[in-house]
């Protein structure tokens, strides 16, 4: 384990709050371990992780930590994309992870991703001229991994892209034009599991879906979580010896909050949820937060549940907050909130807590990427509250089932099968688990195998044929550019 890993939440907290000049130091708007650059090591790989958001920590967390158990050099990088306790401190806390450097990028999503290449590059440029043998982890689809990939390109550094080819697929439109008249909810699950028809391109999630395209071509090795993803990957052309299916690394993620789950006290906070036919919704996606036709399809939907006497938990995210509020729904939540099977909370800063919640669920239906994974390892019926999934091969597994949010019925009636129905659901808990084991291992060795005899970013086509290390080859000395 590194030494610059080696600070405590209790400091980086202070630091934050305190302004602890003796333990860490600023530079511009970048807060650095203190003495940061000068206790780079020179000759050893770098194993540098960027996190920034919910789901990056949560999921690079189990890489950190692995990384820490073989004794590799470790720098953690937080973008500062998320910020709040709920949202990062907890979860640094939790996995004890405490960042080497925060970016600290604030403003709108354009402002943040010219912020995390300004300061990342800044970053990455400091530690080059030092030690040259960086690996920057990027994980799958956020603003810091597109950010820190170009970051990295211009740094002549290739990345580790982690859950790296989600493509969202599409079925086709007869699916949802269907949907309008009445319908058998098992005919429409069975016909959702055939894969013919689907197509990719789609924009949404915004922006997520153009992150993780916009990521890959910065990637020195993909590691795709199932087979489906890495056949995007060859199929846009990417080196099959830079390709891996590892699985995905919230199955380690998962592993970790499943041994703590009795030490879990939100039960104790909220005790409606101790029941075995919890429903949870999340709301949170760009797209159905921005539509109302879409949010109030599922706004609805999840009340009609909860006057029915279906014990609700709401976990509502600041965009959802915002589209309850633009949407003239808060007086509804305020009502909703006088039931007693309903539990409207915002996000939990423990992925324990999440966890041990989860697995009391009858159903979740989401808009999450992360949770329609979590949903089919944990062997809970999923409800995808998209009209695609950039996780299609869960839906085609059939652990998780599509619902356009087209009207208040369509929604409310998808869940309700989901829930009671129980051919359909002995259907859903028999979906096979996709998303494998020992994740971070795998990553870690495939990592280390390529670096041993190889550059991970092999820039130019006398690299790439290795002409370079023939022994007539002479590269110079000049490195100006």
């Amino acid at each position: 384990m590194s030494a610059l890993t080696a600070l405590g939440l209790d400091l980086w907290i202070k630091v934050k709050i305190m302004n602890d000049s003796k333990s860490f130091e600023k530079f511009g708007e970048i807060t650095l371990a203190k003495d940061f650059f000068e206790k780079i090591p020179s000759k050893e790989v770098l194993h540098l992780v960027l996190i920034g958001t919910k789901p990056e920590i949560i999921k690079q967390a189990p890489l950190i930590m692995q990384l820490r158990k073989e004794s590799m050099q470790t720098i953690i990088v937080h973008s500062g994309q998320h910020y709040d306790w709920n949202l990062s401190g907890g979860l640094e806390e939790e996995f004890n992870i405490a960042p080497d450097v925060n970016l600290n990028v604030r403003g709108e999503l354009f402002e943040q991703q010219s912020q995390i290449i300004g300061r990342l590059g800044f970053v990455l440029k400091k530690i080059k001229e030092k030690n040259p043998r960086i690996i920057p982890y990027i994980y799958a689809d956020t603003t810091t991994a597109v950010a820190g990939g170009i970051a990295s390109f211009a740094n002549t550094l290739g990345t580790a892209h982690v859950e790296a080819g989600l493509r969202t697929m599409t079925p086709p439109k007869k699916f949802f034009l269907n949907l309008l008249h009445p319908f058998d909810v098992e005919a429409y699950y069975d016909a959702l599991k055939s894969s013919n028809g689907w197509k990719k391109g789609s924009y949404e999630p915004y922006p997520e879906q153009f992150d993780t395209r916009a990521a890959a071509p910065s990637a020195g090795v993909h590691f795709a979580p199932t087979h489906l993803n890495e056949k995007h990957l060859l199929d846009e052309g990417y080196d099959e010896s830079r390709v891996f299916t590892v699985g995905n690394p919230v199955s380690d993620a998962l592993e970790f909050a499943e041994k703590h789950v009795k030490q879990s006290k939100i039960f104790e906070k909220f005790p409606a949820l101790e029941t075995d036919s919890l429903i949870r919704f999340c709301i949170h996606r760009r797209e159905n937060v921005s539509s109302f036709q879409r949010f109030s399809s599922i706004f609805n939907a999840m009340k009609k549940l909860v006057e029915e006497e279906k014990t609700v938990l709401l976990i509502s995210l600041n965009a959802t907050e915002k589209a309850i509020d633009s949407f003239g729904f808060r007086k509804e939540i305020e009502k909703l909130s006088r039931f007693k099977n309903f539990v409207y909370s915002p996000v939990w800063p423990y992925y324990t807590d999440v966890i041990a919640a989860m697995k009391k669920c009858r159903v979740v239906a989401t808009d999450s990427g992360s949770i329609q994974e979590e949903t089919n390892i944990l062997g809970i019926p999923g409800v995808v509250l998209r009209f695609n999934s950039d996780r299609p091969e869960a839906i085609f597994a059939g652990s998780n089932l599509l619902s356009p949010p087209i009207r208040e019925d369509i929604v409310y009636k998808i869940i309700k099968e989901a829930e009671e129905n129980n051919a359909l659901r002995k259907k859903m808990l028999r979906a096979k688990s996709l998303y494998g084991k020992d994740v971070s291992k795998k990553i870690i060795k495939h990592v280390n195998s390529i670096v041993k005899n190889q550059n991970l970013f092999e820039l130019f086509e006398h690299e790439k044929l290795g002409l370079n290390k023939l022994a007539f080859w002479n590269d110079g000395i000049s490195n100006k550019w």
